[in-house]
């Protein structure tokens, strides 16, 4: 049904995107092993091409991944397209298909996702005995950092929610994640795909609108722009400068997290030195070493001033965490 792409093809694409690794070469280092989260769609089919026709510059091992949610009649289709095209150009597949009754909202999908991805991880190293880091790499893009930023605004989130989606990120301190083409838009990834022809299946549900991150993409940001033509522009570069604080500011909080660290967790004593609004940003920082949902700068602060006001309590957190404080001691439980 496929074919195979020719290798000798070169585009300004290819140039942009090659270019980011040799600029920092520990984004993702050579002879690394890949494993790329694929939906199908434009923007990840133009990231697993873009990263397989320059993989043997890095001497990089890719797989891929495909996560079938069943929220549609073709999601099998996609899936079995998918499969096919990878076998074509081999690439090994992988796929896990979920319960669709288990992850009935964007949270719960965007987590089961990373479950598996992770596990994925897990059994491949252990089935080849692998000596080099696995990366997991998504194909998320400028304009779904656009989106985020909207979203993140509405729900009130502090300045680390409002710096975008983050080029690479460690889940869990043993994951690491790797977005390489935020540097391209949405309207690149389609433009790419028709360029070289590559094929991509559209997700039906991408155009529910009862779904938070759909009505912005195709409500809102057409609005904005009618209201201010070239609005995304703007939006990105603000994510951009937004991006280079909230990286600056996570260093010195990595330190000062440190300092306020023992054995058993976060000392109370030191952190109690602090101004209200450093000790949200350490505890903010402490809880998402272990929490992958994003939690609102209200309920950051809300959880800060009842570790202040009380000497022992607890507070639920999302993906099953708990956040205790005792006279002395912050720590985190499952």
């Amino acid at each position: 049904m496929f074919s195979h792409r020719p290798k000798d093809n070169w585009s300004k694409w290819h140039h942009i995107f090659h270019k980011q690794f040799l600029h920092d070469n520990k984004f993702i280092p050579k002879n690394a092993n890949l494993l790329i989260a694929v939906s199908g769609g434009q923007d990840s089919m133009a990231l697993m091409t873009l990263i397989n026709d320059i993989k043997s510059q890095h001497n990089w091992t890719i797989n891929v991944w495909h996560g079938d949610h069943q929220w549609h009649k073709n999601s099998k289709f996609i899936k079995n397209n998918l499969e096919d095209y990878c076998a074509k150009n081999d690439i090994p597949f992988y796929c896990d298909t979920a319960n669709k009754e288990e992850i009935s909202s964007e949270d719960k999908a965007r987590n089961w996702r990373y479950e598996k991805l992770c596990k994925r991880v897990d059994e491949l190293n252990t089935q080849e005995n692998l000596l080099n880091t696995f990366y997991i790499i998504t194909g998320h893009t400028s304009t779904d950092s656009s989106e985020t930023f909207l979203l993140n605004l509405a729900r009130g989130s502090n300045y680390a929610g409002l710096s975008g989606i983050p080029k690479k990120r460690s889940l869990k301190n043993v994951y690491e994640i790797r977005r390489p083409i935020l540097i391209f838009s949405r309207k690149d990834t389609y433009s790419f795909c028709q360029s070289f022809k590559i094929p991509f299946w559209e997700d039906p549900t991408n155009l529910d609108l009862s779904i938070k991150r759909n009505l912005i993409r195709h409500k809102v940001i057409p609005f904005l722009n009618e209201i201010n033509p070239g609005a995304t522009n703007s939006i990105n570069k603000f994510v951009a400068k937004m991006s280079n604080y909230n990286n600056e500011q996570a260093d010195l909080c990595k330190l000062a997290l440190e300092a306020c660290r023992n054995k058993n967790g976060i000392r109370r004593v030191i952190l109690n030195k602090l101004g209200i609004e450093a000790r949200s940003t350490i505890i903010h920082t402490f809880i998402k070493e272990k929490c992958t949902k994003q939690i609102s700068s209200q309920n950051i602060d809300t959880i800060t001033l009842a570790i202040s006001s009380k000497d022992n309590g607890s507070i639920n957190l999302p993906s099953g965490l708990k956040i205790i404080w005792t006279k002395n001691t912050i720590k985190l439980e499952n």
